[in-house]
């Protein structure tokens, strides 16, 4: 046994509190290394007087069980009750050649009776229910559905920005505009709630220079191009009456150059009252023009990438936290919405965050906070600072295997798994899965046109831990390249809609919405059952157990396992799977 791959953390996603009565302890080893391994734990007093009573440690013993296996390691789980709340753990692994060693918090040693009596245990000291990473449940059932709202609907003409385009007339760029508004939305609230989705995302809507409005301008004001906030009102409380989520997006990294704040430095320099505000190494600020409106050189002030246009904002500033905190609690206070995704949230101090979940968290208890991190994202997730993050890490790897084949199905798996074991299970459950965003090639664009490849990799990310979301006009077969491409006018024009497209991911839905509760926190197992390509997850809990079979080979793949068909594509009833196809089966 490779003892030297042993591994465990504690006080982590490796050790922590379930919920209020489980604590999930989690050990990784050498693939395909160890037998068996057993956690020995127990109260850390037991029936000693105090931890200077050197009576003898009295324990219990739960066999592990294995729960993950990638190319490279194995994730060994236990869950256990605590009356006390209180613990001291140790691991006796078994290896698959005989060797048997105890694995505590300072070494790894044989396993012997007076091994036992020298333990040097992992502690967790108390078990405060305060202390325990916790999410809304709500999320755990939503589909998510991204609006970038100035390519949605156009409902209020008499906002339209100056040299408005027709609608959909051209390509998208940097700098046009369509006229899209809140009230198109609210208009199509009755499709959204046809389609099946329960959460709306809608990209930033306060008051901005840009079509994306993610230079902000006034964090307190809804863009005059967007309408008004009677009507951002009007569309929340509609979208609550219907069941329907509401995510708002902002950038706390950066402001827009036409920002009252930023106006002020540029006019007053150091004596600026909000000179402060921002990272400025010297006073006046300035920077040398590109060929690239977005690319500048010779910046004396810091900024998002290397516009000079998003000026970043010091979080650490009183003045500056002060009213970003504002603003943040404003929107919860005054209309009502369900949570905030974070722009660019990687670079803003976890100081600066852990203040905002606390403050948006006191006025609504199940408030939905998602940071923008395309990486690993623990030191956010893991200390009250945000509830999930946008799970690219965890959707790339199935665009790799599915789409572009450079990962193999093993190789997918392996990634996913080890994406899992980077959490606690209730982080994991409300991640935000998407395939596509404002900030990517769609994915029909990415499957170069094929509506049944577009269909499968859908399906695969549906049955996955974690909440789905839709980007606007997937459902109807809406493409578009990297941005701008990906920021299309929506169809609208149902002759021009793919209403098959529709129907499918209407039905795709309504699966994931009936058995949310498997979905979002079942037990899920990966196995890729040849070299061909052929994928099956089984995912289960106490009521349910569905078989999702992918083939993303070229040739057709037998299958046997049996039951209820749910959804399927490119599946024969002889046990067949056509490239490209799928099945879903409720196992009896």
């Amino acid at each position: 046994m490779e003892t030297s791959a042993l591994y465990h953390r504690p006080d982590s996603e490796m050790a922590y509190l379930k919920d209020a009565t489980h604590f999930q302890i989690r050990l990784r080893t050498k693939h395909n290394d160890v037998a068996a391994a057993k956690l020995l734990y127990g109260d850390p007093y037991g029936s000693k007087v105090n931890e200077k009573d050197e009576g003898v440690w009295d324990y219990q013993v739960s066999q592990m069980q294995l729960t993950y296996q990638t190319s490279t390691h194995d994730y060994w789980i236990s869950e256990v009750v605590l009356p006390l709340h209180r613990l001291q753990y140790a691991f006796h692994v078994i290896g698959k050649d005989g060797q048997e060693v105890i694995y505590d918090d300072r070494r790894t040693y044989a396993y012997s009776p007076e091994g036992l009596a020298k333990l040097s245990c992992f502690r967790m000291p108390y078990l405060h229910e305060s202390d325990r990473i916790t999410a809304p449940e709500w999320v755990k059932k939503t589909v998510w559905y991204q609006i970038f709202p100035e390519r949605f609907a156009n409902g209020d003409h008499t906002n339209d920005p100056a040299e408005t385009l027709p609608w959909g007339s051209e390509e998208p760029t940097p700098t046009n505009f369509f006229g899209g508004d809140l009230q198109g939305i609210v208009d199509h609230l009755d499709y959204l709630e046809d389609l099946g989705i329960n959460g709306i995302y809608l990209c930033p809507i306060f008051t901005a220079h840009s079509n994306h409005k993610y230079d902000t301008i006034d964090y307190l004001e809804i863009d005059p191009a967007f309408g008004t906030k009677e009507t951002l009102k009007e569309l929340v409380d509609q979208a609550h009456a219907r069941g329907m989520r509401v995510m708002l997006d902002a950038v706390f990294n950066h402001m827009g150059d036409f920002s009252m704040q930023w106006r002020d430095v540029q006019r007053f320099g150091a004596k600026s009252r909000f000179a402060s505000w921002f990272h400025i190494h010297d006073f006046p600020v300035s920077y040398t023009k590109t060929d690239n409106d977005e690319y500048g050189k010779d910046l004396n002030y810091e900024v998002f990438a290397n516009t000079p246009h998003m000026p970043k904002i010091n979080t650490a500033d009183p003045g500056a936290r002060k009213y970003l905190l504002s603003v943040a609690t404003y929107w919860i206070e005054n209309f009502d919405i369900d949570a905030w995704r974070l722009d660019v949230a990687n670079e803003v101090d976890h100081e600066f965050w852990r203040d905002f979940y606390e403050q948006t968290h006191a006025l609504k208890e199940d408030f939905y906070v998602l940071g923008e991190v395309w990486h690993s994202a623990q030191e956010w997730v893991g200390h009250r600072e945000f509830d999930a993050v946008m799970n690219y890490c965890y959707t790339e790897p199935l665009i790799a295997h599915f789409v572009k084949h450079e990962l193999t199905a093993q190789e997918m798996s392996d990634q996913l798994q080890e994406q899992l074991m980077l959490y606690r299970d209730q982080t994991d459950q409300v991640m935000f899965n998407a395939l596509d965003t404002h900030d990517t090639a769609r994915i029909l664009t990415l499957c170069q046109g094929n509506k049944g490849l577009t269909k499968q990799v859908l399906t695969f990310m549906f049955t996955q831990i974690g909440a789905p979301c839709i980007y606007y006009g997937t459902e109807v077969g809406l493409d578009g390249g990297n941005d701008p491409g990906c920021r299309k006018c929506m169809v609208w024009d149902q002759t021009q809609q793919d209403q098959e497209m529709f129907k499918f991911t209407q039905k795709l839905i309504q699966v994931r919405r009936h058995y949310s509760e498997l979905w979002s926190a079942g037990q899920i197992k990966f196995t890729a059952k040849n070299d061909n390509g052929l994928l099956e997850i089984e995912r289960s809990d106490e009521q349910h157990r569905i078989i999702c079979l992918f083939n993303t080979a070229a040739t057709a793949q037998e299958y046997q396992a049996k039951g209820q068909v749910l959804l399927q594509q490119n599946s024969k009833e002889d046990g067949q799977l056509m490239p490209q196809g799928f099945v879903l089966l409720l196992a009896e």
